[in-house]
């Protein structure tokens, strides 16, 4: 039983390795580029995570996709300050905009339930 432990001490330390050595060779650009990335999606959960949860699944899906959303569209931004492909600054420039779109669908429709809540309980 021993021999299982340290052989997967072994692998998870060589794991930790070979991904500290990549970010060590990465240029200070790209770095920024993946501390971006890596920021984005921390808050993306975090926001996600502490979503309004009512039990309406169309009004939980809509708290919870909007967050995602925003990360999505952070993302995108750092695509547009690092990245150089014109196909993936064009897919970000649409990721910006649709993703925003989506965003004001979903907060419209929240605002109409609220206000409609509203209404029957008076």
């Amino acid at each position: 039983m021993k021999q299982k432990s340290s052989s997967k001490n072994s692998r998870v330390i060589l794991g930790l390795f070979i991904a500290a050595t990549a970010v060590a060779q990465m240029t200070p650009y790209a770095a920024r580029f993946m501390q971006e990335m890596g920021t984005s999606m921390k808050e993306m959960d975090r926001d996600m995570g502490a979503a309004p949860m009512n039990g309406n699944v169309d009004h939980d899906f809509a708290a919870m996709m909007m967050p995602h959303h925003r990360g999505a569209i952070e993302m995108a931004k750092a695509e547009l300050r690092y990245g150089e492909d014109p196909v993936m600054r064009r897919l970000a420039q649409e990721i910006l905009v649709d993703q925003q779109s989506e965003i004001d669908a979903m907060q419209l429709w929240l605002t109409k339930q609220t206000f409609d809540d509203a209404k029957k309980d008076r």
